[in-house]
């Protein structure tokens, strides 16, 4: 029993170490990266709530599939529990992408008046330079802050192309991409900026309309995929509320947790291939 407990003890502190370091260094990513959209938060922060989460996600999931009065029972309960925490560590990044698309959403949204505004500037006689300080006195974020952060990596030493390639990288926008590759080409070429904002505007503004237009189309399959994907978990709420005598042997018994596995992966496959049919590319 001291071995044991011995060796309990050093596999708990490898473990706690190990994921001590990974919830720095992915706290670290994290936070980096959400300063790329302007929200400053703390790497610890962002680690404390990541294992917040992990640890109410593995209560959660312990409390319905396992239980202290059998073996079995506990060892299903961590087994669930263990995966749907590790699952749930990854929030605050699912958070991220969310917010990051929200935003690359808005940039786009913004981006055809802007290349209208800057194109106006141009015809009025302004360098491309005052045309980008035009759109950072007059704009809105989220487009005045990238182009903000354009302006002032210029101003320390950074080269024009350089500063335009950090901005296409940093949003991740493919319309901005376009927009990048057009004023490199026509600074090297000597072409007509104001036209090709012009045209640019008008490209991606019809590709605007086609992507609301096949969003609306299927926004029905998305709808009807939400709603059997969370139907039997639903059910399955449901029957625990209104006759858990019945539901609590199924949840302890190894058929019944296979059939859980089962549903759930049959569910992913089933979202899987909506959002392939549903997904297209404009």
């Amino acid at each position: 029993m001291i071995s044991f407990t011995g060796l309990a003890y050093v596999l708990m502190q490898a473990v706690m170490s190990g994921a001590e370091a990974y919830s720095g260094a992915y706290a670290e990513d994290t936070a980096k990266q959400f300063e790329d959209i302007f929200l400053f938060i703390p790497p610890r922060r962002i680690a404390e709530a990541g294992w917040a989460i992990a640890a109410a996600a593995f209560i959660t999931v312990f409390l319905l599939t396992g239980t202290l009065t059998s073996l079995r029972g506990f060892l299903a309960g961590c087994l669930f529990g263990t995966v749907t925490g590790i699952l749930a560590l990854k929030a605050p990044r699912w958070l991220l992408n969310l917010l990051r698309s929200r935003r690359r959403r808005r940039f786009n949204l913004q981006l055809v008046d802007t290349l209208v505004s800057m194109s106006n500037a141009l015809k009025a006689g302004f360098s491309i330079t005052q045309a980008f300080e035009s759109v950072v006195r007059d704009g809105e974020n989220p487009i005045a802050q990238e182009f903000y952060v354009f302006l002032q990596q210029t101003r320390v030493g950074v080269s024009f192309d350089d500063a335009l390639q950090n901005l296409d990288a940093r949003v991740g926008s493919k319309d901005l991409t376009l927009v990048v590759r057009a004023i490199e080409t026509a600074r090297k070429t000597g072409g007509n900026l104001t036209e090709i904002f012009e045209k640019i505007s008008a490209t991606i503004r019809e590709r605007m309309r086609i992507e609301n237009r096949i969003r609306t189309l299927t926004a029905q399959g998305k709808l009807q995929g939400i709603v059997v994907g969370a139907m039997p978990i639903f059910i399955g709420a449901a029957l625990m509320i209104v006759d858990p005598e019945m539901m609590m042997p199924f949840l302890h018994s190894n058929v019944g947790l296979a059939v859980i596995v089962v549903v759930m992966l049959l569910i992913l496959c089933g979202a899987l291939v909506i959002r392939k049919i549903i997904k297209i590319d404009v």
